[in-house]
């Protein structure tokens, strides 16, 4: 342990005399040399963060938890310890900037979702009715809910007859990402929940379902799928795993529309790969998630990924 302690002080010794070195050889700070040599996106602001991170000044330690209104004045503080002129240098400023709104946005993005997650849904809130209510009519635009409490929930996916109680894990923020998930991206969305139903009347021929006997492996319960995908959402924010795609789409500070467009992305390739796994029964759908979440982590290493292919609910995605 005492060798491992050692270890990571003399490494770190070595790495800021390698930074007095190269400020020394280049005339330009570890700030710099980043934002000239590395490509926007995921890369140069990851490698901003780090260094920002690791700094020894307080001022750039705390600058990745700054206010987003008080970012612009941050960037000035820090040209002026580095003493770097922002005349000469004025696409420093501009980078930095778009780089603190990504990091400062993915802070604040993981305070609401988890505010959302931790938020109980409440039968005697209007809001949360309306929005369950809602919920129904998007996926089932043809069939009438007969009444609030009914079997009829079973139908999209749901446990029992009110579906509250399938909300406890994630709170509010499952019902949130369903509800946008079925108005954003209708189509997908009535077509994965038809699947896990109705798999003959998929897109499929009946052939290919024979020869890959998709009829006894689709099947799933849409609304609880939804959820579970929430929470693995929520995990690959919270881990930090996702920073390489939002840093990769959001031009400046990621939002929950990002988030939320994330989690359709992830529900429709959780559809797909589980057709593709062919599993024998719903009792495997944990070794299905979690192999699907190794997929998709190590998708998440490319510095260069974004997860946003063309479909409804991405149309807002920018990809810088």
């Amino acid at each position: 342990m005492l060798i491992q302690v050692c270890l990571y002080f003399y490494c770190k010794f070595l790495w800021r005399c390698l930074k007095f070195v190269m400020r020394k050889l280049t005339g330009r700070c570890e700030l710099q040399r980043i934002c000239y040599n590395t490509k926007p996106g995921a890369s140069r602001t990851m490698k901003i963060e780090t260094s920002l991170r690791d700094s020894k000044s307080k001022l750039l330690q705390t600058s990745v938890s700054v206010h987003p209104d008080a970012i612009e004045k941050t960037i000035e503080d820090i040209m002026e310890l580095k003493k770097i002129n922002a005349d000469i240098n004025p696409q420093l400023g501009i980078s930095l900037q778009a780089c603190l709104l990504q990091i400062v946005g993915y802070r604040n993005l993981i305070a609401d979702v988890e505010k959302l997650r931790r938020e109980p849904y409440d039968s005697d809130n209007p809001q949360h009715e309306e929005m369950l209510l809602k919920l129904w009519k998007f996926l089932k635009p043809n069939t009438p809910l007969e009444s609030r409490i009914s079997k009829q929930w079973c139908e999209i996916g749901f446990q029992g007859d009110d579906p509250k109680t399938d909300f406890r894990g994630m709170g509010l923020l499952g019902l949130y990402n369903l509800q946008y998930f079925a108005e954003r991206d209708a189509a997908a969305a009535q077509q994965v929940l038809s699947d896990s139903l109705h798999p003959k009347c998929s897109k499929f021929s009946k052939a290919e379902w024979e020869k890959k006997r998709m009829d006894k492996a689709i099947g799933y319960s849409f609304a609880i799928v939804g959820i579970n995908i929430t929470d693995l959402a929520y995990n690959l924010l919270v881990s930090g795993a996702l920073k390489t795609h939002f840093y990769n789409i959001a031009p400046e500070a990621p939002t929950l529309s990002h988030f939320q467009q994330t989690f359709c992305y992830l529900m429709h390739e959780f559809h797909k790969f589980w057709i593709e796994e062919d599993p024998m029964d719903i009792m495997e759908f944990n070794r299905v998630r979690e192999k699907f979440r190794k997929r998709i982590m190590k998708q998440l290493q490319n510095p260069d990924m974004a997860l946003c292919p063309h479909f409804a609910a991405s149309e807002g995605l920018i990809n810088i």
